[in-house]
């Protein structure tokens, strides 16, 4: 049996009872950690502990592993925890709670932030947590998966719960444009790209029809628009125009009056 110590607000504390081979606590560790979480407790681990096969599947959690606390029952696990909740995909024929690893997160948040300690239960490999184990909680986490096939692995089911846990306070945007070491083009850069194009395909005979012209005009602008280009990106279509049109003129292109 392992003391706890106090409450933080670093997560709630993965609780695996009866965990039975040392691989897959080690990978129930890794996806903790994949998701900011690092206090475990196992509750009579099958296979003794402390384990290098659980370490060397951790691949590099060793901050999990290291702290994790052993106990030889659950009911000594979860003694100073003030919110409890059990993970099960099974009908248990008990009135409690039930809701997403998503709603879960979000009330863990808030109890943690709070000053409550939280704890998640995840069961045996083979047959999960017991009516006896549920029975210990306050509310019941069941992931709306596949009605024909919601079985989840141990680590699977850790890291499932841990990534509600972590996108309920993460920040990214949910969609980025990374430009690098460049910058957005500016609508005066797009502007001279458009009137180099658009004086080229003049020279070049492309607008054939001199009414369908603006429209033509729109939807080659709406191409690069869309394109959400860079500074540098820019520059390389106009040195690619440059190019093109010192081709069609034998080697020498006149743009807006200048030589390229």
């Amino acid at each position: 049996m392992s003391r706890a110590g106090p409450a933080t607000d670093a997560g709630p504390t993965v609780i695996l009872v009866a965990p039975q081979l040392g691989e897959n606590i080690g990978t129930a560790a890794r996806a903790m950690l994949n998701c900011g979480l690092t206090e475990l407790r196992l509750v009579a681990p099958r296979d003794g502990w402390p384990s290098e096969k659980a370490r060397a599947a951790a691949s590099g959690a060793d901050v999990v592993i290291d702290g994790a606390r052993v106990f030889d029952r659950l009911e000594e696990a979860i003694a100073d925890c003030t919110l409890v909740y059990a993970t099960t995909v099974r009908e248990r024929g008990m009135v409690k709670p039930v809701v997403t690893p998503r709603l879960a997160a979000a009330e863990m948040r808030a109890a943690i932030a709070a000053g409550n300690r939280v704890g998640v239960l995840f069961g045996a490999e083979r047959m999960g947590l017991t009516n006896d184990e549920v029975s210990l909680a306050d509310t019941i986490i069941t992931a709306p998966l596949n009605p024909a096939f919601g079985s989840l692995n141990l680590a699977q089911a850790v890291l499932l719960v841990g990534y509600e846990w972590f996108q309920a306070g993460d920040a990214t945007p949910p969609r980025d444009l990374p430009y690098g070491h460049s910058i957005p083009a500016t609508r005066e850069e797009l502007m001279r790209l458009f009137a180099h194009l658009e004086q080229e395909l003049d020279a070049g005979g492309f607008f054939r029809t001199e009414d369908k012209r603006p429209s033509m005009i729109r939807n080659i602008r709406a191409i690069f628009e869309r394109a959400a280009l860079s500074d540098q990106e820019v520059r390389t279509l106009h040195g690619i125009i440059t190019a093109l049109s010192g081709r069609r003129l034998g080697g020498k292109a006149k743009v807006r009056g200048e030589e390229r």
